[in-house]
């Protein structure tokens, strides 16, 4: 191949040797490329896999234990917070919402938290205390006749009920929100909740009943006990479907079963006459039965 090599011209060999120098040079550039390609692939592959396992930590993020205690979200420090079962970014929050000067001058002010959930506040404004130190500065001159700032009521006169003790109880089916706000895990949301339902049912006849108020703390029952329970009869023979369908143990469908059997079989002289309707399970009538009436 050398010998025929010399017999191109010299015009014809200085091309075949451009030729092959650019050939040359261009496999080079393109294994240098493809080198350089791997290791940056490489590089933002383990970037990816960084942030993304950094990510998973902190979204996923889990107190090994979830306390109840007294606090103050005016002085309480992330190590506090995040025992009491708030997120990361939630602790953020609220240090970002006091460096900035804001102040909880009551429990309700800590429902503002940005991201704090419904459930997660019920469960926390039982021991949430604020110190006296964040009061509004007119609750000095509280007794004072003429005092006329312009401050709302509830910062003005707001103070943390005395919660009984162990061996102390109280009535029931005759409490209102004033006594329930004394048991300790009760504020006053439950304590509205509390009697609320014991409007709806027509009195309560067994403290476990407190337990059909969605995310009641069960933990507060052993403070309350039922004596002498008189709950208002419905008369299923006598109330419309409509009135019958507002206690909250007959739906629309026990409602028209009652009456469609009226209808059909005449007055109902007790529940078991509708024990073979699939909507009157037996413990739909068992805790029925207190509150009906023939």
């Amino acid at each position: 191949m050398n010998n025929h090599f010399y017999y191109y011209n010299k015009s014809d060999r200085k091309s075949l040797i451009t030729l092959l120098v650019l050939i040359v040079s261009a496999f080079t550039i393109i294994y240098l490329a493809g080198g350089d390609e791997a290791d940056t692939n490489k590089t933002q592959t383990g970037v990816h896999k960084s942030s993304n396992h950094k990510s998973y930590n902190y979204a996923s993020y889990t107190p090994k234990k979830v306390e109840r205690f007294v606090f103050d979200p005016n002085t309480a420090d992330s190590t506090q917070l995040l025992r009491l079962g708030l997120q990361p970014w939630q602790v953020k929050n609220i240090y970002k919402y006091r460096a900035a000067g804001g102040i909880y001058r009551e429990p309700l002010d800590f429902a503002k938290v940005y991201g704090l959930t419904v459930k997660q506040y019920r469960e926390l404004e039982p021991y949430i205390r604020i110190s006296s130190d964040y009061l509004p500065a007119s609750t000095l001159v509280k007794g004072r006749e003429n005092f006329s700032q312009n401050v709302t009521k509830d910062s003005a006169t707001y103070q943390r009920p005395i919660k009984i003790k162990e061996t102390e109880h109280i009535v029931l089916n005759t409490a209102d929100t004033t006594s329930l706000v004394t048991i300790p895990g009760i504020g006053p949301y439950y304590a509205r909740k509390i009697v609320q339902y014991g409007i709806r049912l027509g009195g309560y006849v067994s403290v476990d009943q407190l337990d059909e108020i969605e995310d009641f703390p069960t933990e507060a029952k052993k403070y309350l006990v039922i004596i002498n329970p008189t709950p208002k009869k419905l008369n299923v023979n006598q109330l419309s479907l409509n009135e019958l369908k507002r206690h909250p143990y007959i739906n629309f469908y026990r409602a028209k079963a009652i009456t469609d059997y009226r209808r059909l079989h005449g007055a109902i002289k007790s529940l078991n006459d509708l024990r073979l309707n699939k909507d009157f399970t037996p413990d739909i009538i068992k805790r029925l039965t207190p509150y009906v009436a023939y």
